[in-house]
C-alpha cells in the first residue's frame, strides 16, 4: 500500500467533510436565518437565538478551521512536495512563488481594513473580482505557476479570507450579539452590520472556491487564462441571485 496516497485521501475526505460542514452552514446563515430572523418578535428571538445559533456557530467555526487546517496539508502534499503547482515543473522558482503563496496566505491584512473602509457600500462585489483577477495573474506571471497551481492558490487566499472573517471577526462580534439578545437587549447595530458584511462576502467566496477545490479535474479549463476570473464572476451571480430569491421564500 502506497503510505502516502493513503494519507493524502484521508486527508482530503476530510477536507471535503469539513469544508460541506462549513459552506453548508454559511448558506443557512445567509439564506435561510437572516430571512427567518426578522419574522420572530422579541420574546420568541429571546428563547431561539441563544439555544440555535451557539450550536450552530459551533459547527461553523470548526468546520471552518479543519477545512483550512486540512487544505493546508494537501497544499504540501500535492503541491509543495512535487512542484506540481508550477508552470513547468522541471523549473521550480521558489523565490517568487514563494512569494505568491504569502500573498494567498497573509492578504488578510490588506483586505481586512479595506472592507472596513467600504463596509457600507456594495462595491465589494466589484473590487473583489478586480482583486481576484489581479491575483490570477500574480500567480500564474510572477509566481509562474501553472493553471492548476493558480487555482489551488486563489482558493487559498479566498479560503484564508474566510476562515479569518469567521474566527477574527464573525465569532467574536456573534458572542456579543448573542449575549445582548438573550438579555432582552438590542445589538449593537455596528457590530450586527460587519459581522452580517464578512459573512456576506465569505458567502460570495464560497461558491468559486468550491470550484478553486475541484479545479485539477477541469481540464478543459486550463487551455484559458481568464477561466478562474470568469469562475468568479459567475459564482458571484450566482450567488447574487441566491440571495434575491431567498429574501421571496415564504414560511406557510
Amino acid at each position: 500500500m502506497d503510505g502516502m496516497n493513503l494519507f493524502e485521501s484521508l486527508f482530503r475526505w476530510g477536507h471535503v467533510v469539513a469544508g460541506v460542514l462549513w459552506i453548508g452552514h454559511l448558506w443557512f446563515f445567509n439564506f435561510v436565518n437572516s430571512n427567518f430572523v426578522p419574522t420572530m418578535d422579541g420574546e420568541t428571538k429571546k428563547k431561539v437565538v441563544p439555544e440555535l445559533m451557539p450550536r450552530a456557530l459551533w459547527a461553523f467555526r470548526w468546520g471552518a478551521a479543519w477545512t483550512w487546517i486540512t487544505g493546508l496539508v494537501l497544499l504540501g502534499l500535492v503541491y509543495y512536495n512535487t512542484g506540481l503547482h508550477f508552470k513547468d515543473p522541471t523549473v521550480k522558482t521558489w523565490g517568487t512563488g514563494g512569494i505568491a503563496v504569502l500573498v494567498a496566505l497573509l492578504f488578510f491584512a490588506v483586505y481586512d481594513p479595506l472592507a472596513k473602509a467600504i463596509a457600507k457600500t456594495e462595491v465589494h462585489f466589484w473590487l473583489g473580482l478586480a482583486v481576484a483577477t489581479a491575483a490570477v495573474l500574480f500567480f500564474s506571471r510572477f509566481g509562474g505557476f501553472g493553471f492548476r497551481g493558480t487555482a489551488i492558490h486563489l482558493g487559498t487566499m479566498f479560503g484564508t479570507l474566510m476562515a479569518a472573517n469567521v474566527w477574527m471577526r464573525i465569532w467574536p462580534a456573534q458572542q456579543k450579539i448573542i449575549t445582548a439578545t438573550k438579555n432582552g437587549e438590542k445589538p449593537d447595530p455596528a457590530l450586527a452590520g460587519m459581522a452580517g458584511l464578512r459573512s456576506k462576502h465569505n458567502t460570495y467566496m464560497s461558491v468559486p472556491l468550491v470550484f478553486t477545490m475541484l479545479a485539477q479535474h477541469a481540464t478543459w479549463a486550463a487551455s484559458y487564462e481568464w477561466t478562474l476570473p470568469v469562475v468568479v464572476l459567475l459564482g458571484w451571480g450566482f450567488t447574487y441571485w441566491m440571495y434575491k430569491k431567498a429574501a421571496t421564500v415564504k414560511g406557510f
